[in-house]
């Protein structure tokens, strides 16, 4: 690798240690829609991790952050995020396939994730501890304090291009650790803009350091490298486990996937339900770990809600992601989108029906209800990730809660009831990291804590969470002579 030309300083894929370096081998980048190249990244080698890794370790160790410039570097990129903000959104639409509304809505989301994990910078803090409560122990003074966890290994996928990113860099920096970020090869142009914007916001160099390349190959160099200390993952439920088994002793933060359990009860305002089940199953393609993929429907009202849901998805606007108007815009990838297109197959071949959709044009897959399905479908007990869902009747609201824990998977799951009982007892007995009510599975503020529980990950997300992750408490002890 070597240094790349002032003339080619828009970054190239391969940031490490505050400079933009040239690789012998390049990916193009593709317009999910058109299919055009928008874009040439190159592709990190093995020494490009090491190096990658050295340069963040060493600026731990040689230019430790104070929390106020944490704070202030991470506001300036708040700043600049919003001010690039028209550009941001383009790219995601690009090279993610996004609606342009929803990737405005995610570089929106992410100024307030690295604006609230700034503040989260000045908010580190440990206390004390009463040592003299215990007998032998009444000279001594205890206090813990919280220390940056070390180098992390960040690894994030396509479908939240910047957001996702931001979840893991923002927290990071300000709980002053240095990151190695290897964002997903389809989408990494956004990854490489937001470099540029930590870099311009003043970020020390080494402190954010960027590689491309595949899971199989970069990614597993990265998250089995020696010298990093924590692995903060987004992905599928395979690769976090094998990540869970091979880190060792690091620290580790899995966000992986879901089959979002929803219950529509007959008390539950039905027009509420079907719109926003039908935005929440098929924004974005369906292609977001909390989509809705099981929509359970007491049986008094599964009639009147079908149809609403049906109307609701033909109100969708399908096409061009670059379009003001879409809803729904092109999977990643054609073979992606061939996959859903089989599973719907399948699942008819098994007995299911379609209610609407069912088609696809290239990596556009029409939105798709199923009715008739059975929990053994793939369609049903995996995850879709893709523009798909079945509405599932029920008798009662005790049973639709064994259906949605009838599930391998717990990130999260809606309720929409308007008995406030009901809703206690689904806050308390449904299975999952998060429980919506009134809301679908999809909802989420950024300053929450998110994860799941089983195949969903382990770990939270939302900056002070995230952050609290990225810290060891450090207890000290004075032992105070007289």
């Amino acid at each position: 690798m070597k240094n790349v030309s002032s003339k080619a300083q828009h970054g190239t894929g391969l940031y490490i240690n505050g400079e933009w370096l040239e690789a012998i081998e390049t990916m193009k980048v593709y317009d999910k829609f058109s299919d055009e190249v928008i874009g040439e990244v190159a592709i990190a080698e093995r020494q490009d991790i090491d190096e990658a890794v050295r340069a963040a370790n060493e600026a731990m160790k040689n230019r430790p952050l104070p929390a106020h410039e944490r704070y202030e570097i991470l506001k300036r990129t708040a700043e600049l995020v919003k001010k690039n903000a028209d550009e941001i959104a383009l790219l995601i639409a690009r090279e993610g396939g996004k609606p342009l509304k929803d990737a405005i809505a995610e570089v929106n989301r992410a100024v307030a994730v690295i604006t609230t994990s700034s503040e989260e910078a000045k908010r580190i803090h440990g206390e004390t501890v009463p040592l003299d409560a215990v007998p032998g122990s009444e000279n001594r003074m205890g206090l813990y304090i919280r220390v940056p966890v070390g180098v992390i290994a960040a690894v994030t996928p396509f479908n939240f291009p910047i957001n996702l990113v931001v979840h893991k860099v923002a927290p990071a920096i300000a709980a002053g650790c240095a990151v190695v970020l290897k964002p997903a090869s389809t989408t990494p142009l956004t990854a490489i803009f937001l470099c540029k914007l930590l870099e311009e916001a003043g970020l020390p160099k080494g402190y954010i350091n960027l590689v491309v390349g595949s899971g199989r190959t970069v990614g597993d160099y990265l998250v089995a490298h020696p010298g990093k200390k924590m692995i903060t993952f987004t992905g599928s439920p395979s690769v976090g486990l094998q990540i869970k088994k091979n880190s060792g002793f690091n620290r580790v933060t899995l966000e992986l996937g879901n089959n979002s359990g929803n219950i529509v009860h007959e008390d539950a305002d039905i027009d509420l339900a079907a719109d926003l089940l039908a935005k929440r199953a098929f924004g974005s393609a369906g292609q977001f770990c909390v989509s809705v993929q099981r929509i359970y429907v007491q049986e008094n009202v599964l009639e009147a809600f079908t149809q609403k849901m049906v109307e609701a998805t033909n109100r969708l606007v399908v096409g061009n992601p670059l379009d003001e108007a879409t809803d729904v815009g092109p999977m990643i990838s054609l073979k992606e989108a061939a996959r859903v297109e089989e599973w719907v197959r399948e699942a008819v071949q098994e007995g299911a029906e379609v209610i609407v959709g069912g088609n696809r044009e290239g990596a556009v897959m029409q939105p798709t209800l199923l009715k008739n399905v059975n929990p053994k479908m793939k369609v049903v007990c995996e995850e879709v990730f893709g523009p798909l869902a079945s509405i599932i009747p029920y008798k009662t609201f005790e049973e639709a809660i064994e259906f949605v824990n009838d599930s391998e998977y717990g990130l999260q799951a809606g309720v929409f009831t308007n008995n406030i009982e009901l809703a206690w007892k689904a806050a308390k007995t449904i299975r999952t990291g998060g429980v919506i009510i009134n809301d679908t599975s999809s909802y989420r503020a950024d300053i929450m804590p998110y994860g799941g529980i089983d195949k969903s990950g382990a770990g939270r997300e939302g900056p002070r969470f995230a952050v609290e992750e990225m810290t060891e408490v450090r207890m000290v002890v004075f032992n105070l002579q007289k």
